[in-house]
């Protein structure tokens, strides 16, 4: 396993990212083919494939991760970082390839995914 960290400018408030980050509605509605929650267990499914995880995130609500239940080193991070100058918010992703997969694999994913979710909030892509 090797870790990729991948970053998207988006031209809103972290709040607004927020909610399509750690919700299960908001989840479904760009990254995964449906999401469900249990109190603080997260199940995602793709195509019949399903990975359920922990959320946790921090009180500033900056900070999302998702320990995922069925490797104990693995997990997906959303971090947001809003600039003071131009007012746009960043958002880093830490997630984690297989051994026969490459960076470039998960930027193509992430970017496709991430193209997905600005539609959904309006932002040209």
């Amino acid at each position: 396993m090797k870790k990729v960290t991948i970053d998207y400018i988006f031209p809103t408030s972290p709040k607004l990212l927020y909610k399509r980050l750690s919700t299960a509605s908001g989840l479904n509605e760009w990254f995964a083919d449906n999401v469900t929650v249990d109190d603080n267990t997260f199940t995602f499914e793709w195509q019949g494939y399903e990975q359920v995880a922990k959320f946790k995130n921090d009180r500033k609500k900056m900070c999302i991760k998702f320990d995922w239940l069925d490797d104990d080193k693995e997990y997906l991070q959303f971090n947001l970082k809003k600039s003071d100058m131009s007012k746009a918010t960043t958002l880093y992703i830490t997630d984690f390839v297989e051994d026969d997969e490459t960076e470039e694999d998960a930027r193509e994913f992430w970017d496709n995914q991430i193209r997905r979710l600005k539609r959904k909030l309006g932002i040209k892509a």
